[in-house]
């Protein structure tokens, strides 16, 4: 769709991010010449009356709301097959992809990104919307340090759909509220709940349930409270684990009453705890910053100037980020005894400025005679000192855009070894430059080799080999752009700690910052055969998995006893033991349940035997197949062998 003109007006620029139901992209809305957010749905929902009129009446309601942390909303429509939402653009990138940069947050950190998103969400829950969908991938920081919430209203829209099945559950499976999972319904109080577990994510790194499938991590909230943080990760203040438990209490009347009642909860913990005022860094490497250097070229557009299409250079972000995070009072003590919090380095209050000495203010002397030894030193060592800390560094070049060859071209030329390696992208087609590892802008010494990351297409969980060590398997789930999740211990022939399994399994194509399962071994135990007789072939494999075993193969044995698919035995027999992770023989009946023909002429009752693989014999007086059929043998509902005859007495009419 990259130069598209949608309403014959927003002009589609390049993508930003890819989702179940939709495609945002980054766009100019050549009417007001100003850069907007393109959200095109799915085609499917085109053809959808009931969807277009909640999408339409969702949009009104939420362009209504002002709030400088909602993301606003501009215009909507449909152009052709393609239902879109046009949005204000926040140049920055999501809560999920700066939690992947940096890890998990200190409660300054928490209270700078929740404390304006709840504001937000409270102005939403006065005027009688709900979001339904909180989770990090709808939370935006820009590069201004703003906190916008984004995507209110789509989950209704999208449930009104005649596309969605009753049976679907709709938001994010880590985020839902026990209600919604139970009956669908969802209240401000569900927002809460949703915000709960997102602060205990902002705190950990994690978030509280994990599990094989979407519906199975939905459901364990519905029996389990959501755990306080402080039971993974050490300094978290008694007040936020607080805090988290009422927002996740199962019952909803337990809860806080909206966003707003939340928000001031959080300003009072605060207070208590005399928390800094802190600005929050929008991620470096987002997929926005990603959209804002990448162009597909031609585009039949007139050209624009650089500082209308490109997105500021990296060092002035940092630099200004730096020059904020230098402000920051210095109470850190105060909330993080021992200062064991992890990934606090990436959020907190820089260490103190070191004053003057008494000693360096009392003595004139003593500083001319250092000065004289500095200026004799600056003399002597100048140009050694220039060449070490200034001409033997350059800036990497940004190359993103550009095609893999003159890519290199353009780091050779400034001075830097060059080698290729893949990255995968929910942006940049395959093929394509995604950037370059150290990023673009950072000083390294000259020679020194640049690896030019090339886009392999959409993420991937990456292969593996049973046994593989845990570390190394979670780096090339992280270096295929997917998020690790620790998914326990299973019983497997693998050495103890090591991976046995990935879910989902390797090949499968997820959205950027998808988690994956990683399942270790428990080592080999004695464990036994269950008795598997009469269950179907899908109980059978279930339970030999839970048991610790697997399926080695099945085979098909007549049993009259058991119907056609049940599981008449196993090799090796029910209760002989073996080691957890080896697998055993299924043996399914194939027996074939007679049909009933009484009653049915010749040619009927011959069909129906013979369509149930049975061989026909038929006794009769007539030499056609006139009559009717009064006895049949074996008698109805017998389970025979594939094959077998049935004898039919056929009678006049």
């Amino acid at each position: 769709m990259i130069g598209q003109l949608l309403d014959e007006r927003y002009r589609i620029d390049a993508p930003i991010a890819r989702g179940g139901m939709s495609m945002v992209f980054r766009g100019v809305d050549t009417r007001l010449d100003r850069p907007v957010a393109i959200k095109v749905m799915d085609p499917k929902f085109a053809g959808d009356p009931q969807f277009l009129t909640r999408f339409e009446f969702e949009a009104r309601a939420v362009a209504k709301l002002k709030h400088p942390s909602l993301v606003a909303v501009y215009d909507q429509g449909v152009d052709g097959e393609h239902p879109f939402l046009i949005m204000e653009l926040v140049e920055g990138g999501t809560l999920r992809e700066l939690l992947r940069e940096r890890g998990p947050m200190p409660p300054h950190a928490v209270r700078a990104v929740a404390e304006p998103v709840l504001q937000a969400i409270g102005v939403a829950h006065h005027a009688g919307l709900v979001h339904r969908d909180i989770k990090p991938e709808n939370v935006l920081v820009s590069d201004a340090g703003d906190v916008k919430i984004a995507d209110f209203g789509l989950v209704r829209a999208v449930a009104a759909s005649n596309m969605t099945s009753a049976s679907v559950i709709l938001g994010t499976a880590a985020y839902l509220a026990p209600e919604q999972v139970t009956s669908g319904q969802s209240d401000a109080r569900s927002d809460v709940y949703s915000f709960g577990v997102l602060i205990f994510e902002l705190l950990t790194g994690r978030t509280p349930f994990t599990g094989d499938t979407s519906l199975s991590i939905a459901y364990q909230r519905v029996e389990r409270d959501v755990p306080r943080p402080s039971e993974f990760i050490g300094g978290v203040p008694p007040e936020f684990d607080e805090l988290v438990a009422r927002a996740t209490s199962r019952e909803p009347a337990h809860r806080f009453a909206d966003a707003a009642e939340m928000a001031a909860e959080l300003r009072r913990i605060a207070t208590e705890l005399r928390l800094p005022d802190y600005r929050v860094p929008a991620p470096r490497d987002s997929a926005e910053h990603q959209s804002a250097r990448y162009r597909i070229q031609p585009v039949p557009q007139p050209v624009y100037t650089e500082a209308t299409t490109r997105m500021p250079p990296a060092e002035p972000r940092a630099s200004s980020t730096r020059v904020l995070t230098a402000a920051q009072p210095q109470t850190r003590a105060t909330y993080f005894p021992d200062d064991r919090y992890p990934g606090a380095d990436g959020y907190g209050p820089p260490p103190p400025h070191n004053p003057y000495t008494a000693e360096r203010e009392r003595s004139r002397r003593r500083v001319l005679i250092w000065s004289s030894v500095v200026v004799v030193l600056a003399l002597v060592l100048g140009g050694g000192g220039w060449w070490l800390g200034v001409e033997r560094y350059a800036a990497v070049p940004p190359i993103a855009g550009l095609n893999a060859d003159r890519a290199t071209v353009t780091l050779q030329d400034a001075g830097f070894a060059t080698t290729v390696r893949n990255k995968a992208s929910d942006v940049v087609p395959v093929g394509g430059v995604v950037g370059t590892d150290p990023p673009a802008g950072t000083r390294i010494v000259k020679g020194s080799t640049v690896a030019v990351l090339v886009s392999s297409g959409q993420p991937r969980v990456p292969d593996f080999q049973v046994g593989q060590d845990s570390k190394s398997v979670n780096q090339a789930i992280r270096d295929a752009g997917l998020v690790p999740v620790d998914g326990g211990e299973r019983p497997s022939t693998a050495a103890k700690g090591t991976v046995m399994q990935l879910d989902p399994a390797p090949g499968t194509v997820l959205p950027g910052g998808a988690t994956v399962n990683v399942y270790r071994s428990k080592g080999s135990q004695q464990v036994k055969v269950p008795d598997l007789r009469g269950k179907t072939q899908e109980e059978a494999t279930s339970a030999l998995t839970a048991a610790g075993l697997s399926v080695r193969g099945i085979q098909s044995q007549f049993d009259r006893g058991f119907d056609a698919g049940d599981v008449v035995g196993t090799d090796p027999d029910n209760g002989t033991s073996l080691l957890s992770g080896d697998s055993v023989t299924l043996f399914v009946s194939n027996a074939v349940k007679v049909p009933d023909v009484g009653g049915r002429n010749v040619a009927a009752a011959r069909a129906l035997l013979e369509a149930a693989g049975l061989q026909v014999n038929v006794s009769q007086i007539f030499s056609n197949d006139r009559g009717t059929v009064r006895l049949q043998s074996p008698g109805a509902g017998a389970r025979v062998e594939p094959g077998s005859t049935v004898s039919l007495t056929v009678l006049p009419f």
